[in-house]
């Protein structure tokens, strides 16, 4: 049944991808700011986009999913104004094609990952090196979102390899689409730990942290932001001022996030 749950998952993950195309066009065609945004940002930029909504003329439309699939759909077409990644690399993937305006790329945000269980779930664990996550494990899965190319997926699998127990666990690795249907997997009870954002548990109260990844155990988590090449919206340069403004960091750092920007005047 888990196995199922977490196949079903996954293919409403796909099927939200491909409707990506067509959501961005949707947007154009009414002349709204498109923003396509890192799984793991959705309640801290709903909350930004509500509070923005006057200054940018009306709300942004966004789309969520791994950086790596937005990225994938802004290099093949996909109409969007904004991209925000939860990782420095597909940022560069973009702007090394020329596909963003370099002008406006901004390091924007801070996380951090940690390991998550069930809420009423008893587990208990130290993380340092060696730790025996496989034994917490027993015969139950690890969620991650993709080891491959998600960067949540890529921080956690670095953060395990520098503490030596990533061959220990490898093959008890849940590979989900995206940050948040890795969440998921451990929320509904499917998946008996797992490693998502900070942000990601603080959004969840069906799951709860029982430990924080060193930071030196991977690479700095920075979200970065920017005007796509092909935007022309003429909203954009809004939206971007008020993402970067006071009340927005006031949203983010509620959700967990740390601002890496001064706030701009409103």
């Amino acid at each position: 049944m888990a196995r199922n749950g977490f196949v079903g998952k996954t293919a409403l993950a796909a099927a939200g991808l491909a409707a990506l195309m067509a959501l961005g066009t949707a947007a154009r065609a009414e002349e709204t700011v498109t923003v396509f945004a890192a799984a793991s940002m959705k309640n801290a930029l709903d909350a930004i986009n509500e509070a923005c909504a006057g200054e940018v003329g009306e709300k942004a439309t966004i789309s969520y999913a791994a950086s790596s699939a937005l990225a994938k759909q802004i290099e093949e077409g996909a109409p969007a104004d904004v991209f925000i990644s939860a990782d420095l690399d597909w940022m560069a993937y973009l702007s090394d094609k020329n596909l963003t305006k370099k002008d406006t790329e901004t390091q924007l945000l801070g996380n951090s990952i940690v390991l998550v269980a069930p809420v009423d779930s008893a587990a208990s664990i130290e993380i340092a090196p060696n730790f025996d996550l496989a034994g917490l494990l027993g015969d139950g899965k690890l969620a991650m979102a993709n080891v491959d190319s998600v960067p949540a997926g890529k921080y956690g699998k670095a953060s395990l390899e520098k503490l030596g127990v990533w061959d220990s666990v490898s093959g008890k690795v849940a590979q989900a689409e995206n940050v948040r249907a890795a969440l998921a997997l451990v929320s509904t009870g499917e998946a008996p730990l797992g490693i998502v954002y900070k942000t990601d548990a603080a959004a969840d109260k069906k799951v709860k942290i029982i430990g924080t990844f060193p930071a030196d155990s991977h690479k700095p988590i920075i979200y970065p932001i920017a005007q796509t090449a092909e935007s022309k919206d003429k909203d954009t340069s809004a939206f971007l001022k008020c993402v970067k403004s006071a009340k927005a960091k006031t949203l983010f750092e509620e959700q967990g996030f740390t601002v890496l920007v001064p706030p701009a005047s409103n």
